[in-house]
């Protein structure tokens, strides 16, 4: 029996957001955590042995634990992998009534010392869990064959051209399990990390438990709904995908989400003098240049991502989705814009190479291609641009995370189906009508008496950025079961 233990990765840290939602994926799973120290063990409750937590940062009455769990769940005497654990206790023991788990954002054990400050009346009645999926354990230990890219994606022609994108990229998926010695390449769907959850429930030693979920942690907390509805108290989502309805589906209520950003930054530079676009119509510069750089790519060259070419296909991974801290994304995106127009497109080189690469790397998105993200086909692809061209004609293309899972070579673990919702409490939903309140608002909308809180502004996951008002909504509920009425707001903080 193997047994592999996560090794934290060290998170990067910078002071500007990045523009692509795929980059942002990226970076999110790079992120680690505080390590368990040896010293101030105690075994308190069901089968966790709490130990004090070591670095930087981390509140004193934070405690550490671990879990082992089957790499494939269906095989539970075989391989395991080893999770992390992390729990702030409740403030006030004599009132509480239970633990709040995140389903991770891609924070893991780091979350609950993150959210701690924000999080403190709630953490008055409950502990706040946090663990680090398994797919921690894959970016620790992922072969270098994963890390290769399979294809030079691209927004395929016809079915022959996709048929052999699909290939490459089933060729890469495969050196890529062939390699694999931690028994995870089958096992990162969403229902894989959902046994996980339901076994730290266990673990805790709780009939049932309060749950948040954050961002790409929704496909976990759809499948924990779908496999354990009986175990769930509560359930607050935020910033969520709904992958129970399908990706393409998804990726269709998005598309005025893009227009909507792309009009919105336009407005921004009408008045701001310190735009680059400062004095034109923005929004018409970028459609042009989409449509120019698709007839004659721009030739562009990245220190760390090697030479390559932005066509317009490649540059929509890359709408300006958020101003970012005093507007200096929309700053820097405008001044990018200008230059590129003029063939300069170094200022777009290291994001949209980076995006390329990422999406066509096998041991990236085999994190994802298990919960059904990739086209079953071009015959889907082309039904998706019908669709598309409707809506915004502009972002028919391809999704590029979508096409790197082209060619995925085992059948899919978590396909997207309909969710059962019997025996499911009504779930509460924020998101933000600048990126993620349509996908959240389709998810919970599924489940009778939920309600969804629009946070009129931009950002992703509100319950980690410190905003009173959704954070305010997520207390109540959680603690009193209580829902804000229908047509409940979050103005912008």
């Amino acid at each position: 029996m193997i047994k592999i233990r996560a090794v934290p990765l060290r998170r990067r840290r910078s002071g500007r957001r990045t523009w692509p939602v795929i980059a942002v994926m990226a970076a999110v799973l790079a992120a680690t955590a505080p390590a368990a120290s040896a010293a101030g063990i105690d075994q308190d409750d069901g089968r966790l042995a709490w130990r004090d937590c070591a670095g930087e940062g981390v509140p004193a009455q934070m405690r550490c634990a671990s879990i082992e769990v089957p790499a494939d769940w269906s095989r539970p005497q075989g391989q395991k992998i080893t999770l992390d654990v992390a729990r702030l206790p409740a403030t006030e023991p004599a009132r509480r009534i239970g633990s709040v788990v995140g389903i991770s954002s891609g924070y893991g054990i780091q979350e609950p010392a993150r959210s701690a400050a924000d999080l403190a009346e709630l953490r008055r009645r409950f502990d706040l869990v946090g663990f680090d999926t398994r797919t921690t354990t894959w970016i620790a230990h992922m072969p270098q064959a994963c890390t290769q890219p399979g294809a030079s994606l691209h927004d395929p022609r016809d079915a022959k051209d996709f048929a052999a994108l699909a290939a490459a990229m089933s060729d890469a998926f495969e050196q890529c399990r062939k390699a694999d010695t931690t028994g995870l390449f089958a096992h990162l769907d969403g229902l894989s990390i959902a046994r996980d959850t339901e076994a730290i429930r266990e673990a805790l030693g709780e009939e049932r438990v309060s749950f948040m979920a954050g961002g790409i942690g929704g496909t976990a907390a759809a499948a924990y709904a779908r496999l354990f509805p009986q175990r769930i108290r509560a359930m607050y989502v935020d910033g969520v995908n709904n992958q129970v309805e399908g990706w393409p589906a998804q990726r269709l209520r998005g598309l005025p989400v893009l227009r909507g950003m792309l009009g919105r930054f336009a407005a921004w530079c009408a008045r701001t003098p310190a735009c680059a676009l400062h004095g034109q119509d923005a929004e018409a510069v970028w459609l042009k240049l989409l449509r120019d750089a698709d007839r004659h790519p721009i030739p562009v060259t990245s220190s760390s991502y090697g030479e390559g070419k932005l066509t317009g296909w490649l540059l929509t991974s890359i709408v300006p989705l958020d101003p970012g801290p005093r507007n200096a994304d929309w700053l820097a995106v405008a001044d990018a814009m200008d230059r590129a127009r003029r063939g300069d497109g170094s200022g777009f080189a290291d994001q949209a190479l980076f995006t390329a690469r990422h999406a066509a790397t096998p041991g990236a998105q085999v994190m994802s291609c298990g919960d059904d993200r990739g086209y079953t086909g071009y015959a889907q692809l082309e039904d998706f641009r019908r669709k598309a061209r409707k809506i915004a004609p502009e972002y028919a293309g391809a999704a590029i995370d979508a096409l790197g899972c082209a060619g995925w070579p085992l059948p899919v673990a978590n396909p997207s189906r309909p969710l059962p919702t019997r025996g499911l409490p009504p779930f509460l939903g924020v998101g933000t009508t600048w990126v993620d309140h349509t996908s959240t608002d389709s998810f919970t909308s599924m489940i009778p008496g939920s309600v969804t809180v629009p946070y009129d502004g931009p950002g992703h996951v509100m319950y980690l950025s410190g905003k009173k008002c959704p954070i305010r909504y997520a207390t109540a509920y959680l603690t009193d079961l209580t829902l804000p009425r229908p047509g409940t707001g979050c103005p912008a903080e």
